[in-house]
């Protein structure tokens, strides 16, 4: 065939072979598994909106210019979703009949078509939890909470969730008399702090500058003097969120309106405190900005202190008008999104992602014509009992090609039986770590032969048992 198609992918997409499937599937259902405990209900909505719910949304000019568009038979302006939070405001409005609060949790892809970078693609998937219908900013801390509880289940090292407010960054403009229509534009500057560092986030505030790849970046025009006092806000910084509110109070004492908008997010703080959510995991961080336009009080964001290249790995706000676009009135909600590719991406980075390959952790072997039978009937008998197994099915007996192929996906461990086996009523398990480890330092095939790393023969009749203790030794916890 001379006109074979190239395989290949388009840019800022990847395939995700079993490896990292297993991951991520590992880490959605124990994501799901803190979300219901908290009593959020699934949702699932279509990757397609009409282009118009979309493009509305307040989230932002960048946001809006990275939306895929699609075509339709019925010729019909329509885009990929770019986030999650704008079509649950779409269901809000749609289903009013609803009970509110709507708790939802949601684990779908989005796509946006900006510039692939290090843990950013242009298909991604996220995995959300929002409170539609609540007004009490107990909503916001229990989102708060939520995201500190996630991370500390998913076992991901040190991390910091970090919040503040759309409402004290409004505070902010007035402080450095910068009009509140160039509000959105200014917060999207400051949300890119963490990756471009002050003096970068200063010239993109002023004149402008022009990147590694040599794109010009647009400045705002702001004045000097101006951008001074965006700095004097955010030099403030302490481990301590008491004291970060106490230098706020003083630098916003002379504007009206001051102590009741940061009171507000101080009650946070204090609910946060109260539940034991104290200073070494929630931050009170006055540069956390957030870069979507529609997001009007509390923000919040997560990193990972050990690898901070990779930015925000959750985060979300309050957002308490992106309903009204439906429905002509406000609806309170508050939500985060984890970023499920960039977290796997980070966790890689870090050594701590896990590499099991396989679902099956026991590889029945099937050496003898004679006794297929024998071993499909032990490896339904390892189903049954809830282990997940497989027979090797591949032509060929050869006893190497079968280990190698159990080696190959990393499953745990191999049942071995032949003839001699069943003739004197045993089976043969060989536990696959403890041979690599073993074998590694033996001289030689011959005293592999004489001693079988790893290999232990028991009683046909104690196969479960065993099996179950030695999977059990090997998933407990290494000190």
């Amino acid at each position: 065939m001379s006109d074979k198609i190239k395989p290949r992918l388009s840019k800022g997409l990847r395939d995700l072979l079993p490896e990292q499937m297993l991951a991520r599937q590992r880490m959605i259902d124990t994501i799901r598994g803190v979300y219901e405990r908290y009593g959020f209900v699934p949702l699932h909505t279509p990757a397609i909106e009409y282009l118009d719910v979309l493009t509305g949304s307040d989230a932002g000019s960048e946001v809006q210019q990275s939306i895929f568009t699609v075509n339709n038979p019925e010729k019909e302006k329509l885009g990929l979703r770019f986030d999650l939070t704008v079509p649950l405001a779409r269901v809000v409005a749609q289903y009013r009949e609803l009970p509110r609060p709507f708790r939802r949790y949601q684990v779908s892809p989005v796509w946006r078509a900006d510039k692939p970078d290090k843990g950013r693609f242009r298909e991604f998937t996220q995995f959300d939890l929002d409170s539609v219908g609540v007004v009490s900013e107990i909503a916001d801390t229990e989102i708060i909470a939520g995201m500190c509880d996630t991370l500390t289940a998913l076992d991901v090292g040190p991390y910091e969730v970090r919040f503040s407010s759309r409402t004290l960054l409004n505070l902010l403009l007035s402080h450095a008399n910068i009009p509140q229509k160039q509000g959105a534009d200014v917060f999207r500057v400051l949300d890119k702090l963490d990756k471009l560092g002050m003096k970068k986030v200063r010239l993109e505030l002023t004149e402008g500058y022009t990147d590694k790849s040599g794109d010009p970046i647009k400045g705002l025009g702001i004045a000097a003097a101006q951008v001074d006092r965006i700095e004097q806000f955010l030099a403030i910084k302490s481990k301590n969120r008491k004291e970060v509110f106490t230098q706020l109070y003083e630098l916003f004492s002379d504007l009206k309106n001051a102590e009741e908008e940061i009171g507000a997010v101080e009650k946070i703080s204090d609910q946060l405190y109260l539940l034991g959510y104290d200073n070494d995991r929630a931050v009170f961080d006055l540069s956390v900005a957030r870069g979507l336009a529609y997001y009007t009080g509390p923000v919040f964001e997560a990193v990972l202190l050990d690898a901070p290249e990779f930015g925000s790995i959750f985060g979300g706000g309050r957002y308490d008008g992106l309903v009204m676009r439906f429905l002509g009135e406000k609806v309170p909600a508050t939500g985060a999104s984890i970023g499920v590719d960039r977290l796997l991406a980070a966790l890689e980075h870090l050594g701590r992602f896990d590499k099991r390959k396989s679902t099956s952790r026991v590889l029945v072997t099937n050496m003898d014509p004679d006794l297929t039978d024998d071993c499909l009937a032990m490896t339904f008998e390892l189903r049954r009992a809830g282990i997940p197994s497989e027979m090797y099915l591949a032509g060929g007996r050869r006893f190497g090609k079968q280990i190698k192929y159990a080696d190959a996906w990393g499953i745990s461990l191999c049942v071995l039986y032949g003839s001699d086996e069943k003739d004197r009523g045993v089976v043969t398990i060989k536990d696959m770590e403890v041979g690599r480890e073993k074998a590694a330092h033996l001289d030689g095939r011959d005293q592999w032969l004489e001693e079988r790393p790893g290999q232990k023969e028991v009683a046909r009749e104690d196969l479960l048992k065993v099996v179950r203790e030695m999977l059990d030794r090997i998933d407990a916890p290494r000190g």
